[in-house]
C-alpha cells in the first residue's frame, strides 16, 4: 500500500508519498503562498498516485473536533490569506481518498515516538522552536487533542532579569513564543540566530525561556521524553544550557534519576529523524487512518 503525507507549513509544503513505518518513497517541497496556488501544486504532485490514504500535519490554529462543522479549518493563523481556510475539505475533494488531519508538531511527535528518539518509552512530547514555538504530544499512543490542540509556544514566561523586551506575539506579547522564537530572537538582538551563535547571553536567555515552558509541560503532561527540533535548536550549545535550567527549576520536585544533573541529557534531547519527524508522522497517521 502507499501512503500520502503533507506537512502543511506556513513556509512550505512537503508533500510524499511512503509506504507501511514511515518509508519515504519520493519527497518535493512546495512554497506556502496562497490557498489556491499552493494546493494546487499538491494536487499535482498526487496526481495518478495510487493512494490508500492521507495524513496531514498542519500550522495552526487548526479545529481538530470533527462534531464541529469547522472542523479542519485553519482558523487565527497570522497568515490572513489562510485564515478560516477549509484545509480538510479542499485536501479531500481534490485526492479522493481518506485524509486524516492533526497538527504539524503531534504529526512530528507520533513519528519521534514510533520511530524516533521517543520509540523505547510510552509517551513523548516535541516541540519545536522556530519561526513559531509549537508543542505536540503522545500519550496512550494517540497524539493530544481536546476543546483543541495543544499550543505549547502560547504558555506565560517569566522575564529574564536583564530583558527588556516585550515579545513579538500580536495575541499575548511575552509568552513564550513571543520571547523564544527566531523572529524574537532577532528583534531583541538585531540579528538572526545564525549570526549571533557566539554570543554566550543570547543562550543563556533563551535556555531560560525555553526552559521554563519545557517544566510546565513536564508538571502537566508528565511525558517520558521531551524532543526539542526547529530551526533555533540548531544551535547546538543550547541544548546543554536548556539541561541546567530544566535541573535548576525542578529543583529535585520530580526527584527522578533521569532528571538528575548527570543523566537529564538523557530526557531533553534532539530529535532522531530530524527534519523528517513531520513527514514520517503525517505517513504513520496515514497508516492509521485506514
Amino acid at each position: 500500500m502507499l501512503f500520502g503525507a503533507i506537512e502543511a507549513g506556513g513556509t512550505k509544503f512537503v508533500v510524499a508519498v511512503g509506504k507501511e513505518n514511515g518509508e519515504v518513497v519520493e519527497k518535493k517541497t512546495i512554497p506556502t503562498t496562497t490557498p489556491d496556488e499552493t494546493i494546487r501544486e499538491v494536487e499535482k504532485f498526487f496526481a495518478n498516485k495510487q493512494l490508500t490514504s492521507v495524513g496531514v500535519g498542519t500550522f495552526g490554529p487548526v479545529d481538530l473536533n470533527s462534531n464541529r462543522e469547522t472542523y479542519g479549518f485553519i482558523t487565527t493563523t497570522p497568515k490572513v490569506k489562510w485564515q478560516n481556510y477549509n484545509l480538510l475539505g479542499e485536501l479531500k475533494e481534490i485526492l479522493h481518498v481518506p485524509v486524516a488531519i492533526d497538527t504539524d508538531v503531534n504529526v512530528a511527535a507520533l513519528g519521534e515516538k514510533t520511530l524516533g528518539a521517543a520509540k523505547d518509552v510510552d509517551s513523548c512530547l516535541y516541540l519545536t522552536v522556530g519561526t513559531g514555538i509549537g508543542g505536540g504530544a503522545v500519550m496512550n499512543g494517540q497524539t493530544v487533542k481536546g476543546l483543541s490542540h495543544p499550543e505549547m509556544g502560547h504558555v506565560r514566561v517569566v522575564k529574564h532579569p536583564n530583558d527588556s523586551f516585550s515579545g513579538t506575539c500580536p495575541f499575548h506579547g511575552s509568552c513564550l513564543e513571543g520571547m523564544a522564537s527566531g523572529p524574537a530572537i532577532k528583534e531583541r538582538w538585531g540579528e538572526s540566530a545564525e549570526q549571533l551563535q557566539d554570543r554566550n547571553e543570547v543562550w543563556e536567555m533563551e535556555a531560560y525561556y525555553i526552559a521554563q515552558g519545557l517544566v510546565s509541560f513536564m508538571y502537566t503532561l508528565s511525558p517520558e521524553k521531551m524532543i526539542l527540533g526547529g530551526g533555533v535548536m540548531q544551535q547546538k550549545q543550547l541544548f546543554s544550557l536548556i539541561h541546567e535550567e530544566v535541573y535548576k527549576l525542578n529543583a529535585n520536585y520530580y526527584d527522578l534519576p533521569i532528571l538528575q544533573k548527570e543523566n537529564i541529557h538523557s530526557y531533553i534531547v534532539p530529535p532522531e529523524l530530524g527534519s523528517n519527524a513531520g513527514i514520517v508522522g503525517a505517513l504513520l497517521l496515514a497508516e492509521q487512518n485506514v
